[in-house]
């Protein structure tokens, strides 16, 4: 771990580079303007082939009880994100950073509303076949784990090879999240880099339905 008090000299291009090799951003707080890198000793993962989705889970998807978008307003994720959380480490550097490789097409949304309206979701980072989840939020019961099922189907189909959550938390314990060893991490990491994978295989701005999400994890889990 390392401080950098000046944000100017990290670019997106070095946040890109900085990723490839196992480390992330992060900032003590909203207000401080400053950013440092982490490298955790054990690294957190879900293996997409070992998500764990619970019934009340599956009945929640099938009742559609939440709409699913893609890409659509990733400041309001990135926002909510930040303001849901009581220590957040989303600064404003980080926010213009990961800003700008949204517009360059390599940080991605999954989206849950209710009757229009943001109630949960995810962003995170898509290099290789490797999706680097940054942070996840919701305001409704299950919000955020219909975001993470989702993405986690549009993972395996798009042929991605590893889910980082950088951390692992006992929400994502429950959910499959398991932790690796730094140096065993750098090893998957390389091979998932040199690997392609399609964000977008499942369609640009909707998933699947319910049913077909439900469908391709358990496929998963299954070989």
């Amino acid at each position: 771990m390392s401080h950098n008090d000046d944000p100017d000299p990290i670019t997106a291009d070095i946040v890109l580079q900085a990723y490839s090799m196992g480390l992330f951003p992060m900032s003590e707080s909203a207000d401080d303007p400053s950013l440092f890198w982490v490298e955790p000793q054990r690294r957190g993962l879900i293996p997409l082939h070992g998500f764990h989705m619970s019934k009340s889970l599956r009945q929640t998807l099938r009742a559609g009880t939440f709409e699913i978008g893609i890409d659509v307003d990733f400041d309001a994720v990135i926002g909510a994100c930040a303001s849901t959380r009581k220590d957040t480490w989303i600064n404003p550097r980080i926010r213009t950073l990961f800003s700008e490789l949204f517009e360059r097409g390599m940080v991605h949304t999954v989206e849950c509303r209710q009757n229009g309206q943001l109630v949960g979701g995810l962003y995170g980072l898509s290099i290789g076949s490797v999706f680097f989840g940054e942070s996840m939020f919701h305001t409704v019961t299950d919000a955020s784990k219909a975001a993470l099922a989702f993405l986690v189907a549009r993972l395996i189909y798009g042929g991605y090879s590893l889910l980082d959550t950088q951390f692992v938390t006992p929400h994502l314990r429950s959910l499959g999240a398991i932790e690796m060893d730094r140096i065993l991490y750098r090893g998957v990491l390389r091979q998932a880099l040199d690997q392609d994978a399609d964000f977008h295989a499942l369609g640009r701005e909707t998933d699947p339905s319910p049913e077909d999400a439900i469908r391709i994890i358990q496929h998963a889990r299954q070989r």
